[in-house]
This record gives C-alpha cells, sequence and structure tokens, in this order.
C-alpha cells in the first residue's frame, strides 16, 4: 500500500461531502420552481428515507475501519473478503427495507401527518426513491470501502458525475425543453433513482479493477462468521450514535418549534451556514480514520497517536479561523436568505457563539473518526448517547425554554454538550486504551 497523506485523503472528501449536500437539496430547489406542493411532498419524504440511510451506515461503517485495519496489517485478501462480505450485508438488509418502504409508504406518511393533497406525490416518490433505496446502501458500502483502500478521488469523481447526471435530468423533467414531458416529482423521482444507479455502477467497476484478483466474490453468499461479528460490532455501535444524535435534534427541533415561526427559520438558516464549518473538521476526521485504520493494523500505535493529536490540531485551528470568518460575513451571508432584521440579528449572535462551538466539535469529530479506526467504537457511542440527552437536550430546554434565553440559550446546550463531550475524547485518546481494541494483528498472508 502507498503512504497515505491526510491532504490527498482530505481533500477529495471534503469535495465528496459538499456535492452529497448539494445533491440532497437539488431536488428541492429545483421543484421550487415548479411548485410549493411538490416541494413539501419531497421535503416530507426525504425526512422519513433520510433515517432509513442512516441504518445502512452500519455496514458501511463496519465495513471501512475493518478493510483500513487489514490494510495495515498486510491481509489484502481478508480485506477484499471482508469488503464483498459488507456489499452483501448491506445488500439483504437494504432489500429488505426497500420493499417495506414500497409497501408502508402511503402509511409512513400519514404517520407524519401529511395533508391530503400532498399524497398523492409524495406517494408517488417514496415508491420510487424508497423502493429503490437498497442502490444508495450499496453506493455508501462501495465508497467507504475504496476511501479505506486511498482512493478518495474515485468517489469524488463518481459524486461529481452524479450530480451532473441528477441536475440535468431534473432539467428535463421539471421544465421540458424541446418538448420533453413535465413530470414534476415523479420525474425527479426517476433522475434521483437514475443518477444513484449509474454511479454504483461506475463505484463497483472502480473497485473491482483497483482490486483485481483480491475481491473473492464466493464471499458475497459463503459469510466469514468472525468477519460478519465484527461488521456488526463495529458497525451497530456506529449507527446507534447516529440515530441518537438524529433524535436527538429533533427533540431540539421539538422545543425550537415553541418560540415560533421565526426562531425556526432563523436556526435553519444559520446550521445551513454553520455546516461550511463543520465540513472540514468532518473530511480531516475521515482522513485520520482511514490513515489510523492502516497504522493500527500495521501495529503502529505511536504513529497512530502522534496522527489523531496532530488532526486534531489542524482541524481546532480551521475551525477556529472558519467560524471567524463566517461571523465577519454573517450579515451579508444571512442576506442571502432572509431580509428579516430579526433574523439576521439574532442569526448573527447566533454566528458569534459559534466561535465557541466549532472548535469543540471540531475534538469530537477528530476524535471519535481517529478512536473508530483503532476499532474502540463503544465508548464514544456511551458517552454521546448521554451527553447528547443529558446536556444537549436538558440545557437547550433549561436555557431555551424555562429560562427564556431562546436560541442561545439553545445554542449553550449545543457548546456545553461538544466541549463535554470533546474533552472526554481527549481523555480517552491520551490514555491511549484504545492500542487493545484493534480487530487485526499484524501478519503476512501466505
Amino acid at each position: 500500500m502507498k503512504k497515505l497523506s491526510l491532504l490527498a485523503l482530505t481533500w477529495p472528501i471534503f469535495i465528496e461531502i459538499f456535492l452529497h449536500m448539494l445533491m440532497g437539496n437539488a431536488d428541492t430547489l429545483m421543484l421550487s420552481q415548479f411548485s410549493d406542493n411538490a416541494v413539501a411532498a419531497v421535503g416530507v419524504s426525504n425526512q422519513i428515507l433520510s433515517v432509513i440511510i442512516v441504518m445502512f451506515g452500519f455496514v458501511a461503517a463496519g465495513a471501512s475501519i475493518l478493510v483500513a485495519q487489514n490494510l495495515g496489517a498486510n491481509n489484502p485478501l481478508t480485506a477484499g473478503k471482508i469488503a464483498v462480505t459488507a456489499l452483501s450485508l448491506n445488500l439483504l438488509f437494504s432489500l429488505s427495507l426497500s420493499i417495506f418502504l414500497f409497501v408502508f409508504s402511503t402509511r409512513l406518511l400519514h404517520l407524519m401527518n401529511l395533508p391530503i393533497e400532498l399524497m398523492s406525490e409524495a406517494t408517488g416518490y417514496m415508491n420510487i426513491v424508497g423502493g429503490f433505496i437498497f442502490i444508495q446502501a450499496l453506493i455508501m458500502t462501495v465508497a467507504a470501502i475504496l476511501r479505506s483502500y486511498g482512493y478518495t478521488k474515485d468517489t469524488m469523481f463518481v459524486t461529481v458525475g452524479m450530480n451532473i447526471v441528477n441536475i440535468i435530468g431534473n432539467y428535463f423533467v421539471i421544465f421540458g425543453p424541446f418538448g420533453f414531458p413535465v413530470l414534476g416529482v415523479e420525474g425527479v423521482a426517476y433522475s434521483t433513482m437514475t443518477s444513484r444507479f449509474l454511479g454504483f455502477i461506475v463505484l463497483l467497476f472502480i473497485l473491482v479493477k483497483r482490486n483485481k484478483g483480491l475481491l473473492p466474490f464466493q464471499s458475497l453468499y459463503k459469510y466469514n462468521k468472525q468477519h460478519v461479528k465484527d461488521l456488526l460490532n463495529i458497525g451497530i455501535p456506529s449507527a446507534g450514535e447516529q440515530l441518537s444524535y438524529n433524535g436527538s435534534q429533533m427533540v431540539i427541533t421539538y422545543f425550537i418549534a415553541q418560540l415560533g415561526t421565526v426562531a425556526i427559520t432563523t436556526k435553519v438558516y444559520v446550521q445551513n451556514i454553520m455546516m461550511f464549518i463543520l465540513l472540514f473538521s468532518i473530511a480531516i476526521g475521515q482522513g485520520s480514520q482511514i490513515i489510523i485504520g492502516h497504522m493500527i493494523g500495521a501495529g503502529d500505535t505511536h504513529s497512530a497517536y502522534k496522527r489523531g493529536m496532530k488532526s486534531l490540531q489542524i482541524s481546532f485551528i480551521i475551525s477556529l479561523f472558519a467560524a471567524v470568518t463566517i461571523y465577519f460575513s454573517s450579515e451579508f451571508l444571512l442576506g442571502i436568505f432572509s431580509n428579516d432584521a430579526t433574523i439576521i440579528s439574532e442569526g448573527k449572535f447566533l454566528l458569534l457563539i459559534t466561535i465557541i462551538l466549532e472548535p469543540g466539535r471540531a475534538f469530537n469529530l477528530v476524535l471519535i473518526n481517529s478512536l473508530r479506526g483503532t476499532g474502540d467504537v463503544k465508548f464514544p457511542v456511551i458517552v454521546g448517547i448521554v451527553s447528547m440527552w443529558g446536556v444537549a437536550v436538558t440545557f437547550a430546554w433549561f436555557f431555551g425554554i424555562f429560562l427564556g434565553l431562546g436560541l442561545v440559550g439553545v445554542w449553550i446546550g449545543f457548546i456545553c454538550d461538544e466541549w463535554l463531550r470533546g474533552l472526554i475524547m481527549l481523555k480517552r485518546w491520551r490514555s491511549k486504551v484504545w492500542a487493545e481494541k484493534a480487530y487485526v494483528k499484524k501478519e503476512v498472508e501466505g
């Protein structure tokens, strides 16, 4: 394996995540030119689908760590077996969920209290995108595996291609150029699935080409019990943490809804802007996880420790600089979204205290990913769940609702949660308890 560089791994991951954000919003943005009802129908459907997509991530998360560690241990054949097994497991799991979404789409939408005038379009979208959601699961798995091999540029370029296909498809079905039939929501669903299907085919081709002879396809149906066990041991806690985070954010959003429409709108705009800060730490965290996984597999815990600390320093500095820059540009940035003086004023103050929040979040995103790279996955999950609900949710209610501080109180809850977890993760990383958590030991395959 080539020597992995954090910069070489990170910048494609950064662009890929950024493009995934754009792709997720492309349908909504282009449908806004078609009708408000179409936007609402797709928006509610995507809320349901986003929860399902998080569930697919547990196999991909396990595969990325195990593949990286086995490659570091010079076990490329084992890495290939795990990669193929992960694809098979996620295909079976995601197919069952696709069938569930297709059969129960109307009932799920009724549970969301969707207005009757939106039901037809939302059901059509759910049947198509939800019925083929297994393709997204396969994309996530193949992309995670390729990144663990160090091929982050490949996944980035495929994401670029998927965005282009999706946008072109949306243009044709929404605006109907050259006499093309205007299909609205149904057409957008077909466009989304076509771009995903083509993206998966290209990713699979790249994976096979890059690892010729090292992907034993009999592992599609002939499972190694230990490989499956390790995938689940790593993946399920990781998915549990993400589901817990989504759940805690939904509860906090419920609190904010009590503050009124302006508060909800301000939160949405501010968090959209904050995502540009967050992207740096996410990319550095994922790049660090890959490198540390390789180092742990090679038995080089000293270098792994240094890599984690160095990545944290880089992410901390970039997050702080980005947060300060965003704050001094806040009036302009918020003005892009709204001309409401109240929203701009409160949003500007929230972006000011975000300068305190984001460096704390950098601790979590980098060190939790670093711990995952070593195989230490359960500790961050336990701490995360306790802090998300015991600190973020509780403090958001206490300061924001009970004491009447509004969104500032909610942000205080966010700050306390991120910094508490971050400092605990730093103590865990410095303790080097994770050195004994590796799922593989260095051994050369015969």
